[in-house]
């Protein structure tokens, strides 16, 4: 009852936990300043679905300073297409002419409508790309990151600190002495918290393992982060504590968890987004949801709208 009842909290407004650093004001590069925090995924259909469009999902929090409560949009787009395409876009209104949209425009309204300020700092968890794609992905959805920031509001550049975060990897830490009860916890691996940051990562880049779950059964696997862009200057203990931090306020459970929230919760929105999807198919196999076309020529079946009030709870947990 304990896990239905903290989603209930979740869904319904509520929120389950707040960093006692959040309370105070005391996180640095953070709390001095609005600051949101977005998690982005995409999720393919299984092998042999060649139709099925990949889902794009982004979120973000919208209570700062607390930074507990993630809205989240979802979208649908080409077949397995990894960089998210609705970021920002134009859009063709018959009344109103070309008009501004995207994922990223909608949540920054949405921040300022919640708070009442507009986002001096943004600090986006990327989840699911792999390392021959991350200059791809970095140009274009930093491209429409600031192509949205614009469209609100003339020379609006808020600074950007874009985070991969990869969990599909062979690496693995183990505590240096294993019977040693002070360097490891009750499963015998390594305590949470553990950070890697030299020696097995790259020589100049801006990456590190941290191991911020207490592992349950079997040998715990890190997140690997790639700092690809930081223009809010943070040190890296500074981005380290703050993502793992992060990771004791994830609302389905009283426990850290393995990843970030805000990538984690981006996995769960785009994952329900399929559900979406497939109940728009009829008993007979024929699609009611909408299509579009992309210039491709490639028809995409578009997700069923979700309502404004189910957007601003975390319908997804």
């Amino acid at each position: 009852m304990e896990n239905v009842a903290l989603k209930i909290n979740v869904k319904t407004g509520g929120r389950n936990t707040v960093l006692n650093d959040a309370i105070r004001r005391n996180i640095p590069l953070i709390t001095d300043r609005p600051t949101i925090i977005m998690g982005a995924d995409v999720t393919h259909p299984q092998p042999g679905e060649d139709s099925s469009p990949s889902i794009a999902a982004v979120v973000a929090s919208m209570d700062w300073p607390e930074i507990t409560k993630y809205r989240g949009l979802v979208s649908a787009q080409a077949h397995r297409e990894e960089i998210i395409q609705d970021l920002y876009k134009l859009v063709q209104d018959p009344q109103r002419g070309l008009v501004h949209s995207g994922l990223i425009r909608e949540h920054f309204i949405a921040f300022r409508r919640a708070t009442g300020q507009i986002p001096q700092r943004i600090i986006f968890y990327r989840d699911g790309v792999s390392e021959g794609q991350f200059s791809q992905v970095l140009l274009h959805e930093m491209t429409a990151i600031r192509k949205a920031c614009n469209s609100l509001q003339e020379n609006y550049v808020p600074r950007v600190t874009f985070v991969i975060v990869q969990k599909r990897h062979h690496t693995r830490l183990f505590p240096e002495q294993h019977g040693n009860r002070d360097t490891t916890d009750k499963s015998g691996n390594i305590q949470p918290g553990t950070v890697v940051d030299t020696t097995i990562c790259h020589p100049n880049e801006f990456d590190f393992y941290l191991n911020s779950h207490a592992g349950i059964q079997g040998t715990s696997r890190p997140a690997h982060y790639h700092v690809l862009l930081d223009e809010n200057g943070f040190s890296a203990d500074q981005l380290q504590m703050l993502t793992n931090n992060l990771c004791y306020t994830f609302a389905r459970c009283t426990r850290s968890v393995s990843i970030v929230p805000p990538a984690y919760y981006a996995h769960l929105a785009a994952f329900r987004a399929r559900y979406y999807m497939e109940s728009e198919m009829s008993d007979g196999g024929s699609s009611r949801s909408r299509n579009t076309t992309t210039g491709a020529g490639q028809v995409i079946s578009q997700l069923p709208a979700i309502k404004d009030n189910v957007k601003d709870v975390m319908f997804y947990c």
